[in-house]
């Protein structure tokens, strides 16, 4: 059993690290191929290090724009839960560490099944998602339905969600993919993708794609936004001074400096911190060219052995070398449909909602905005151009901000307060399991 059990907790490390799981794909589609023995060695390590810069930019944007929220929140007085999606992972991790560790490998299994013997030929690799997927299901299931029942029914149960989540989801973007990368190399596995389905089925109905983000004209004093890592570094810049200015006229130059790591002053980390956003957006496009370039040859080979016609679902970045400027309108469009949605809870809850034991309002996470608004403004930039894109961001920041109301009031019912899950897709099943677990009474 201790050696099943190592056997296991050394799978199950190996799946959790995207970079690591992908390479073997890619190392597996290659000698399948029978490629060379150094062309094999150069694609397996150059798409693992593409999973690893791909990753290293998403932190340094993440550590760009995390601050933000705290000046938003100091300056304008917010008060509330921000949808943080590894809160909920960490307390339920306590709680059923071993459980979600064996939904996590199982998942991973019944996608593939789900992939060999249905029309869904998709294989999920976003192994952060495919945990925080494990971790939700396994949490509301194991502390509702199956709170006194055996372990092996709530594995099975919560393998079997994860895993049709990790095909369905990537199904319902196939069709939009296509529009934007022109090819049916990859799809997306991003559990954002309630939101990229309805940003690219509605940007067909308000606009044409030939109006594209893409081409959009500056004027010629204003050319240096026509780069998009300029335009974006510039923009932030330009955020981050106006919330720090609001956050200082409140708490002060000194306590409005706290904000940043850094002991330099609150406005110059202002700058250093747009500028940083751009230069880690930079650092994703660069990690996305290098998987692309050898993940989906490889993973023809791999589909010809183990999932025949198989397509590998990325993370939600590799659409952004297919619009940058449409990451950007998607990303501020969707700050005000948060701001919108905000906005709708405090007029509509009731007091003791707002400052109660569910935690407030949703904050806005300047994370999902980006990651998923970006996302989406890209999905209605394919389909109607800069209407779609502005549309597709504004909806995805008021949806994934009532969702998240929906998930806090669930979660807070199971006992974990001040927490809630963020993506859309997460929204969306926890919403139905809560309801079918009886926590909306």
């Amino acid at each position: 059993m201790n050696i099943l059990n190592a056997v296991l907790d050394v799978l199950v490390q190996i799946m959790s690290k995207p970079a690591i799981l992908v390479g073997l794909i890619a190392m597996t589609g290659l000698i399948s191929l029978k490629r060379p023995i150094d062309a094999v060695v150069t694609g397996t390590v150059k798409t693992i290090m593409g999973f690893l810069i791909l990753s290293g930019g998403a932190k340094i944007v993440i550590d760009a724009i995390t601050p933000l929220g705290i000046l938003m929140q100091e300056g304008f007085g917010l008060q509330g839960t921000l949808p943080v999606n590894e809160v909920f992972t960490a307390r339920a991790q306590e709680l059923y560490g071993t459980q979600i560790s064996l939904v996590f490998f199982f998942a991973f299994l019944v996608n593939l099944l789900l992939a060999r013997f249905t029309p869904m030929k998709y294989v999920f690799l976003t192994g952060h998602h495919t945990l925080f997927a494990s971790t939700m299901v396994t949490g509301i299931l194991g502390l509702t339905i199956f709170k006194n029942g055996p372990s092996f029914a709530l594995i099975a149960v919560s393998a079997l969600i994860v895993g049709f989540m990790m095909v369905f989801f990537p199904w319902l973007s196939a069709p939009f993919m296509e529009k934007i990368t022109g090819k049916n190399d990859f799809v997306m596995g991003h559990f954002g993708t309630t939101n990229y389905v309805l940003a690219g089925w509605l940007g067909e109905k308000v606009g044409d794609p030939k109006d594209s983000t893409e081409n959009i004209h500056f004027p010629g004093w204003f050319g240096f936004m026509k780069e998009p890592l300029i335009a974006m570094g510039v923009i932030m810049m330009i955020i981050y001074l106006v919330a720090g200015l609001a956050a200082v006229r409140v708490e002060g130059a000194e306590e409005a400096g706290r904000s940043f790591l850094s002991s330099d002053s609150w406005w110059l980390n202002c700058l250093i911190q747009g500028l940083t956003f751009g230069a880690g957006v930079g650092v994703i496009l660069l990690g996305v060219r290098m998987i692309l370039a050898d993940i989906v040859p490889a993973f023809r080979g791999f589909a010809e052995k183990i999932v025949p016609d198989a397509i590998p679902a990325l993370d939600c970045p590799v659409v952004f070398p297919y619009g940058q400027n449409a990451v950007l309108v998607g990303y501020l469009s969707s700050i005000v449909g948060g701001l919108a949605a905000m906005g709708l809870q405090i007029a509509f809850l009731p007091p003791g909602a707002l400052m109660g034991t569910l935690g407030g309002v949703i904050l806005p996470s300047m994370i999902i905005h980006f990651f998923v608004g970006g996302t989406s403004g890209v999905f209605g930039n394919a389909t109607g151009g800069w209407k779609g894109a502005v549309l597709g961001g504004f909806l995805t920041g008021l949806l994934f901000t009532l969702l998240a109301g929906t998930s806090l009031r669930a979660i807070s019912a199971i006992g974990i307060f001040n927490s809630c899950f963020g993506d859309t897709d997460f929204g969306v099943v926890g919403s139905i399991l809560a309801f079918i677990s009886g926590l909306f009474k």
